[in-house]
């Protein structure tokens, strides 16, 4: 990662989801130099106020910021926005980033080179580097890095074709490993679960939380990719205690 680019302490926004690897891309470059995360960058709906795909409160999310001590970006979104308002509102908030003197954008990502592959050829479209601090990093042995770390996140999303509902609020833990299907990936990469991470060691203090309810969401698949939505979430609402 340091050949990438060589200066020190390039300013950094962090793309955040409130969950487990962002956290840890986050605690993965606190310890190296070349970057300095200055903003924080959340995709919100804008109909509900939540973060789109983990369905956190937007107020959950703003906590997570405050006990960062970051100034935090919320891109707002429709419940259901195409690639092409996608790219649009993500492409205005990189240009005025960039502006404030933003070099480089970090991802949680892990192995999907594709998603890897679209998030470059946006930030180049701009000007910013992309950088991934969990590239390729074995997702078992991350699940134990991430409890190591002290970083201590809940499921909160399951898409039902890998996981029952019985999986939300269970912590991301060595317990969990022993638990899960062979076919589901230890961090969720393939979009199997979603985590909130309510205390890390960046935190300031814990994010008091308390279970609200549990949501089913049916997602109608598209006609041109029928298999792409084809399936339903189940979602634990959390709470600020």
């Amino acid at each position: 990662m340091n050949s990438q680019l060589n200066n020190a302490n390039l300013k950094t926004v962090l793309n955040w989801s409130s969950g487990k690897d962002a956290a840890m891309a986050f605690y993965t470059l606190q310890r190296n130099n070349s970057y300095k995360v200055t903003h924080l960058l959340t995709t919100v709906n804008n109909e509900h106020n939540r973060v789109v795909m983990h369905g956190i409160r937007e107020s959950l999310l703003d906590e997570q910021a405050k006990r960062m001590q970051l100034p935090l970006i919320k891109v707002k979104l429709p419940a259901a926005p195409d690639d092409e308002q996608y790219r649009a509102a993500m492409e205005q908030t990189f240009v005025q980033l960039k502006k404030e003197g933003i070099v480089a954008s970090a991802f949680g990502d892990i192995f999907l080179e594709d998603l890897k592959t679209y998030r470059e050829e946006q930030l180049a479209r701009v000007g910013i580097k992309g950088i991934f601090p969990l590239w390729e990093k074995n997702t078992r042995e991350l699940v134990r890095e991430v409890q190591r770390a002290g970083i201590e996140a809940m499921i909160v999303c399951v898409n039902e074709k890998f996981l029952g509902k019985e999986f939300l609020g269970r912590k991301i833990d060595e317990m969990l490993l022993k638990d899960l299907p062979p076919n589901v990936d230890p961090c969720g990469e393939n979009g199997e679960f979603h985590t909130f991470v309510y205390n890390a060691p960046f935190f300031t203090a814990p994010v008091p939380i308390i279970k609200g309810e549990i949501v089913y969401k049916a997602y109608t698949p598209a006609v041109n990719d029928p298999d792409k939505w084809n399936t339903g979430f189940y979602f634990l609402d959390l709470l600020l205690d």
